[in-house]
């Protein structure tokens, strides 16, 4: 069963309470993807071995805190705004990329699934969340990007502001550019690098090196630039 079946053939409602650990044995322990339950404030109230092996984490760290808290400034404060919409109940469930930071490990980043699941009367009691990580960027896939001159000055200095999560008015007027212009660089970034929004093409950066890996404000290196 693929990973895309697995997510299908979860139920679109579930009592949480009686019957998630067995939905969390038989999904994630059985076919190895990370998974966690969070309570509808978004604290994790459970994680299998492996969410726990990629963060770098014990139940007792991870536990009671918020999942969104582990990932990279850039991609957090979107994601909070698609967590919300979650358990608010204005949609069911949303895919999306992040870029995660473990505890004492190297970042990565992946895919990740988060599903309402509701009570009999229709309200969100739980969000069951999958993240898939990448495969990380080979030295000779790094070697190849390296090699391109992927951005140019200004496409670089836009996708640093991006990856802060600098509004578009802001990088505007750090810039010198209109509104127009930001969102017209931004767009040909997203063709380029073949993403839907603008926290996927941070986290595509990061996993093929664009971005700089532990560096903050983020970085993009000189050899990708024109």
């Amino acid at each position: 069963m693929s990973n895309g079946q697995v997510l299908e053939a979860m139920p679109s409602t579930v009592d949480i309470d009686d019957g998630y650990e067995h939905i969390f044995k038989s999904f994630f322990e059985r076919y190895g993807m990370c998974m966690a339950v969070l309570d509808r404030r978004l604290r994790v109230q459970i994680a299998n071995s492996d969410l726990l092996e990629q963060l770098g984490a014990d139940p007792s760290e991870l536990n009671g805190q918020q999942l969104h808290d582990y990932f990279h400034p850039s991609v957090r404060t979107h994601l909070r705004g698609q967590f919300r919409r979650l358990v608010e109940g204005y949609r069911t469930r949303f895919t999306d990329r992040v870029v995660a930071i473990p505890l004492g490990k190297p970042a990565f980043s992946g895919e990740l699934t988060s599903i309402a699941v509701q009570t009999d009367i229709g309200q969100v009691s739980n969000v069951i969340t999958f993240i898939r990580p990448e495969r990380v960027a080979t030295d000779s896939q790094r070697a190849i990007a390296q090699n391109k001159k992927l951005l140019s000055k200004l496409d670089a200095r836009i996708l640093e502001g991006v990856a802060m999560g600098t509004g578009t008015v802001r990088l505007a007027s750090d810039l010198f550019l209109s509104r127009q212009g930001v969102e017209y660089h931004v767009s040909t970034m997203l063709r380029r690098f073949k993403v839907p929004n603008r926290a996927a093409l941070v986290s595509k950066s990061y996993s093929i090196g664009i971005l700089s890996v532990g560096v903050w404000p983020p970085h993009v290196p000189t050899e990708y630039i024109k």
